[in-house]
């Protein structure tokens, strides 16, 4: 925080929001968490700020008490090419808000993933086990983390994992979707991790906030695990479709150019040691889901 600012306390309206990023998935549902819980939220689409320019970040953030870094560049196999391109955004744009808003004395919240991890674990990662990103997208996030925590320790890094939300595209939509029009759908199921509903991201990511949670990183997925496959039939029994319809398959399969991890699931120790609550099971929180995720399935 910049000397003599007093920065109004985070969990109190009062302190301004900027979510940059908003238009994506998670960055519409940390938008409408907050403005439900009375936040002053301003929210910035890609157009509206350029990560990748630290002048502009600079300017936008001066005033603000609280940033979500929502503005990624997830194309995991098109980073294996264009790996400059992602680091400029994953890395050089979170190292630029994050200097922006140490100088403005707001808190940075920087949402980050399982692929800084090289996926070949057997029990669930905890938050300080090594990084070993093992793709372009895992390397570039990795370094972006860095740049987090290193521009201010009362910043907060927020790992998670196999993200759906009822904006955009996502896995059990799709799903459906390929069921409802072929009748049947190959899913990998030798792959392990945390379905993880985006509003949850954002109602942890208000919870941290407010109970003025040490900064660092945390987990932010569901509990327990599943395998796509798991996930898949979930997804399509959900949608009064045939479980069946899922045939497992594994990832040899399916090669992409980009690697993904085989094991991904992730530890909650720092949210209990903080006394916060992890996200509930992911069967549950899928149940929950479901009917705004696949509503335009229903729709079609």
């Amino acid at each position: 925080m910049s000397p003599g600012r007093a920065r109004p306390p985070i969990s109190e309206p009062s302190a301004p929001w900027i979510v940059v990023g908003a238009a994506g998935t998670l960055g519409q549902d940390v938008v409408a968490a907050a403005r439900e819980a009375g936040r002053d939220v301003t929210a910035l689409i890609r157009k509206e700020l350029d990560v990748t320019d630290h002048e502009a970040c600079a300017e936008v953030l001066t005033g603000a008490g609280v940033v979500v870094n929502c503005a990624a560049f997830t194309r995991v196999d098109d980073a294996e090419e264009h790996e400059a391109d992602a680091f400029a955004v994953n890395a050089v744009g979170a190292a630029n808000l994050a200097r922006a808003a140490a100088a403005a004395g707001a808190r940075l919240v920087q949402p980050s993933t399982d692929y800084v991890f090289a996926g070949d674990a057997g029990t669930p990662y905890p938050e300080g086990a090594p990084v070993a990103p093992r793709s372009a997208y895992g390397r570039t996030k990795a370094a972006g983390e860095w740049a987090v925590l290193a521009a201010s320790p009362d910043n907060l890094v927020l790992r998670t994992a196999w993200l759906y939300g009822a904006g955009g595209v996502n896995f059990p939509r799709t799903i459906v979707r390929v069921v409802q029009e072929r009748g049947t759908a190959a899913v990998v199921d030798d792959q392990r991790g945390q379905p993880t509903w985006t509003r949850d991201v954002a109602d942890l990511l208000l919870r941290l906030l407010d109970a003025r949670a040490p900064g660092g990183v945390y987990h932010a997925t569901s509990s327990g695990d599943a395998t796509w496959f798991d996930f898949a039939r979930a997804a399509v029994a959900s949608a009064g479709l045939e479980p069946e319809s899922v045939r497992p398959t594994t990832s040899a399969a399916f090669v992409r150019p980009a690697p993904r991890p085989a094991y991904s699931v992730l530890g909650h120790g720092a949210l209990r040691r903080a006394g916060i609550e992890p996200i509930g099971d992911w069967r549950a929180r899928w149940a929950e889901a479901a009917p705004s995720v696949l509503a335009l399935n229903s729709a079609t």
